[in-house]
């Protein structure tokens, strides 16, 4: 759904986020963002709102790979092998966020938002979300690929979008 829309808008952004909120204040949930294309856009997003501090607990921005690595304890194997913009980073980066703190939830973002960076295999809109849930001990998570089309702010907006979507689904 959300790629297709034709613009994600502030409000809209607004709207999820105050959604993904209310959510996570109800279970009496914490989160953590590790974010590589959006560079703290989600993270802006969830802390946009008053009472934050209730739900949100920190985020990372790990744009280099050297950052992934020292930060996330993303390994230097796995970004050689796959590719920073792959799914195994992705779940590499929300695990690493996870075990770094005491949050119940983690979402992690990587991509290429463009307009440069592409390749034939991995072309700008290019982007993995992650998210990954702590609870009675265990850690589950999963991702979703998606090719957003438009230009960089489009895109990172789209996957602002799409990762506040995925915190809202069971």
């Amino acid at each position: 759904m959300i790629g297709r829309m034709a613009t994600v808008t502030d409000a809209a952004l607004r709207r999820l986020a105050t959604r993904a909120a209310k959510q996570l204040r109800a279970a009496g949930h914490t989160i953590v963002t590790a974010e590589s294309c959006t560079g703290g856009f989600l993270a802006k997003c969830l802390t946009d709102l008053p009472g934050s501090s209730d739900y949100f607990e920190r985020g990372w921005v790990t744009y280099s790979n050297e950052a992934k690595t020292a930060e996330l304890g993303v390994g230097t194997n796995l970004l050689v092998q796959r590719g920073a913009v792959s799914e195994a980073v992705a779940l590499a980066m929300v695990r690493g966020a996870l075990s770094a703190c005491g949050a119940d939830h983690a979402v992690a973002v990587t991509g290429i938002a463009g307009p440069a960076g592409g390749t034939p295999n991995k072309p700008v809109g290019t982007v993995w979300i992650a998210w990954g849930l702590r609870r009675y001990g265990r850690v589950r998570v999963h991702a979703e690929h998606h090719r957003f089309r438009g230009n960089r702010d489009t895109v990172r907006r789209r996957t602002v979008a799409a990762a506040l979507q995925g915190l809202l689904e069971p």
